[in-house]
């Protein structure tokens, strides 16, 4: 089976997925940026191993996008069985759509995750306008679907996958014991006497790690906030610490993820008080690792893996008080803490690369057995 993948840079995980697809498949993948300008050193370490990786040449456009021209001499008919564009909102992936339309060449698109706005105003109508030809759209959960339906998508050729940073030996199988837990606490010199609550991501608005700072004036248990990843949002942060005498917060700058996992397995809690994420992979890797979750209801992972008291909780995005409550609530009931941890370990099992990769085959396989025509039934 011969695939072509189209898509804007090699970030870390799709890497990790396209290593993992390509060995069950002849697998080339089309970057229009070797890596992006917006991220650490980290995105720009990669080898391209069991695929055919091209970057291809192009103007740039943006941190992360630029115009390829390039890409429509790989857009042939005969030539793969399977073509997938996963870089729809950027000129090279709309020029690649128009020119598979053009040529009746049928095409799937994949994305990471999306929210519908209105469907209204010019740039609605273009969305529909390339999302509605394509034969099949790879969706990471409900939020996704209602997003392909509203600009266009068939509902009968939606596929889930389950979208992922995690190989399977990356989920831990059983909890953290507190013994160990002490030691990384002491290893890492944080308080051993009190609960560790982790966020993890970019110092950047969206994230909204000043609404998790102001939440905390509230929190009466003992605590320490580790915020991990750096950016520009950094001096406003130490003004809100400074601004409310907070003393039990610590950021700090981007770590290795070899030392990232470390922080996650001697935390107590995972918080992601985001304003917007298509999806937001901080929630799958907290979860892999047994930690309770609490996140917005602007994040697509959250909407799709986070149930209320089951594994965590979703509050209302830039709410102070309910995201104060529910970390409180929390750190001030072991039982639920416990709980929470054990059934996320659960849920997170099937949320693999190896998973992912075997979804998407099986579904080519079909597309190629079954033809365009009963798809479209």
């Amino acid at each position: 089976m011969k695939v072509l993948w189209i898509t804007n840079i090699p970030s870390p995980y799709r890497m990790k997925f396209f290593s993992e697809l390509g060995s069950k498949c002849e697998l080339t993948v089309l970057f229009e940026r070797a890596f992006s300008y917006e991220r650490n050193e980290s995105w720009r370490d990669y080898k391209f191993q069991n695929f055919n990786g091209i970057v291809m040449k192009g103007i740039n456009t943006g941190v992360d996008t630029a115009i390829c021209i390039e890409v429509v001499k790989y857009l042939k008919k005969g030539v793969y069985d399977i073509i997938v564009i996963s870089n729809v909102s950027t000129l090279t992936g709309m020029l690649a759509i128009e020119i598979l339309n053009i040529k009746k060449i049928p095409f799937i698109i994949e994305g990471d995750g999306a929210i519908a706005k209105s469907g209204n105003g010019f740039k609605e109508k273009i969305k529909t306008h390339l999302n509605k030809n394509a034969v099949v759209w790879f969706s990471t959960g409900e939020n996704h679907d209602k997003y392909y339906l509203k600009y266009g998508a068939n509902k009968n050729n939606i596929c889930r996958y389950p979208f992922t940073s995690l190989m399977e030996n990356d989920i831990l199988n059983n909890l953290i014991d507190e013994r160990k837990k002490a030691e990384l606490k002491e290893k890492h010199k944080l308080p051993k006497n009190k609960k560790i609550v982790l966020a993890v991501g970019r110092f950047i608005y969206l994230k909204g790690f000043d609404i998790l700072i102001e939440s905390l004036r509230n929190i009466k248990e003992e605590y320490y906030l580790l915020i991990i990843g750096g950016g520009e949002e950094k001096d406003r942060y130490y003004k809100l610490i400074k601004k409310y005498n907070l003393k039990n917060i610590e950021l700090k700058e981007f770590i290795d993820p070899t030392v990232l996992k470390e922080y996650y397995m001697l935390a107590d809690l995972f918080v992601h008080p985001t304003r917007k994420d298509i999806w937001g992979l901080v929630i799958n890797e907290a979860m892999s690792y047994g930690l309770p979750v609490i996140t917005t209801d602007k994040c697509v992972a959250g909407l799709e893996l986070i149930e209320d008291c089951s594994n965590g909780f979703i509050v209302p995005a830039n709410n102070i008080k309910k995201l104060s409550d529910r970390i409180g609530q929390i750190l001030n009931n072991e039982e639920l803490r416990k709980n929470m941890c054990i059934n996320n370990l659960k849920k997170v099992k099937k949320y693999t690369i190896e998973n992912m990769a075997n979804i998407h085959i099986d579904y080519f396989n079909k597309l190629i057995i079954n033809g365009e025509s009963e798809l479209d039934a």
